[in-house]
């Protein structure tokens, strides 16, 4: 069995269990795509489809708001409600280790012991915005295994950190008084994010200051959401004070904007996949300077040989956008159309289309597709033809070549000043509504070039001339 095989098998195994809510299984297969593992991509596929039943909840705000002790007023909540409850708690990275403090699992050893709930603290690792890259991922993770409710705590944001708001359903964000946060959110990014305004630590002195400034931004600029105004609720996370009234509050927005959360998963998607290939573009790129070719490339750039803009694209494998001829058709003279078909359809593979009559030319076509372009079979059908007397002269072979261009009228120009001369001098209507012209071939070192304007399938032409 292949590396691959015995790799997919093995994943699948642990997919099986994550979805049966093993603890341990799930806590691997979190390490798995926190570690950015290659069994990571193949578990993930496997555990996609069973996904999208749980809410996700982000809890957010500056550090010290008391955030770690909200959640786990929350998680307490929900599990007397009978809901399961999956926690992904990020802490700051460690910086001597790597990982995470662990900061906020210790605050919630209450519920170690509780089937129910599972909490792991992940390390930012240097990715800014108050979550770790792989947080989506451990989430799909968790809604797989089952939890009803997944609650996603950020390490302590500043102002414009706000990535939790393409990883949640729902965003909390949690200040408190006393301390300035409340008037720095009203002046920032973090603001427009919110659902639901906590106002924590609501014993300290300014509890109801801060409340009224959030309220009279919150009437300036109509909410976060069309059709729901953020609540601004008080709580005491240390005593549970508040706490059934965020519950609620978290219920109703989750009644009220049912409707909105297509889309909101949609934008979470649209973010993930870009995310995701930001990540496979910056692969690429290490993987190029591990084998020396950025150096190359660095060095053509440098010396004025190959552009910036030139060197990116063949860093990441893709030619740069072409905008100019791009090849259509090659047209080649043969004396039995029906044999040479059968040899290019056998030697080669291609399909031939059937032979089509194009009466004015007084030819026999039929073209075989090849990639972007076709190889176009011409048999003469008179002996008194262009194409019998080409191949009586030179015998069978490649007659003309048709290059697609965005403006004919403009390659017609160009022409004329390189001192080619143009077969009409005007171009002539050709297939499907397409331009034609011919470059004279004692110009071009005898080869018969057409130009066609419009990107229409090379095919007869309408008019019956060969296109």
């Amino acid at each position: 069995m292949s590396d691959s095989s015995t790799s997919g098998a093995a994943a699948s195994g642990l997919a099986g269990r994550v979805c049966a809510g093993d603890l341990r299984a799930i806590a691997r297969a979190i390490s798995l795509v926190e570690d950015g593992s290659p069994e990571a991509a193949s578990l993930l596929a496997q555990l996609y489809p069973r996904t999208g039943r749980a809410y996700l909840i982000g809890v957010t705000g500056p550090p010290g708001a008391g955030k770690s002790t909200l959640v786990d007023r929350l998680i307490a909540g929900y599990r007397r409600d009978g809901r399961t409850v999956g926690v992904i708690a990020v802490d700051p990275t460690s910086p001597f280790t790597g990982g995470a403090i662990l900061g906020d699992r210790v605050r919630m050893q209450a519920h170690a012991s509780d089937p129910g709930v599972y909490v792991r603290s992940m390390a930012t690792r240097g990715h800014l915005g108050g979550l770790s890259a792989a947080t989506g991922d451990a989430a799909l993770v968790l809604d797989a295994a089952g939890f009803d409710e997944i609650l996603i705590e950020t390490v302590g944001v500043g102002q414009d950190e706000v990535d939790i708001v393409r990883a949640a359903d729902l965003s909390i964000v949690v200040l408190v008084p006393g301390t300035g946060d409340e008037v720095q959110a009203l002046k920032a990014g973090i603001m427009e994010i919110a659902d639901i305004f906590v106002v924590n630590k609501a014993d300290r002195d300014g509890a109801d200051r801060a409340v009224a400034h959030i309220e009279a931004t919150l009437a300036l600029d109509g909410g976060a959401a069309a059709g729901w105004r953020p609540p601004v609720l008080k709580t005491e996370a240390t005593t549970g004070a508040g706490i059934p009234a965020l519950v609620e509050a978290i219920d109703r927005f989750r009644r009220e904007s049912a409707g909105d959360l297509g889309p909101r998963r949609r934008m979470r998607a649209a973010y993930r996949v870009r995310q995701i290939a930001a990540a496979i573009a910056m692969g690429t790129l290490e993987a190029a300077s591990d084998r020396g070719e950025l150096d190359t490339l660095l060095d053509a750039v440098v010396g004025r040989t190959l552009d910036p803009h030139a060197a990116a694209s063949r860093l990441l494998g893709r030619p740069r956008p072409h905008t100019g001829p791009v090849l259509d058709h090659i047209g080649i003279a043969v004396a039995d159309l029906d044999e040479a078909a059968a040899v290019y359809a056998r030697a080669l593979g291609l399909e031939v289309t059937a032979p089509t009559e194009v009466a004015s030319e007084r030819v026999r076509v039929r073209f075989a597709p090849a990639g972007d372009a076709s190889l176009e079979l011409i048999e003469a059908a008179a002996a008194d033809t262009p194409i019998a007397t080409f191949v009586e002269r030179r015998g069978p072979g490649i007659h003309h070549i048709t290059l697609r261009v965005p403006d004919i009228h403009a390659a017609l120009e160009r022409l004329a000043s390189a001192g080619v001369r143009a077969i009409p001098p005007a171009p002539r209507p050709g297939a499907h509504g397409s331009l034609v012209a011919f470059a004279h071939p004692a110009d071009l070192h005898g080869v018969l070039i057409e130009l066609k304007q419009a990107g229409s399938p090379a095919a007869p032409a309408e008019d019956g001339r060969v296109s």
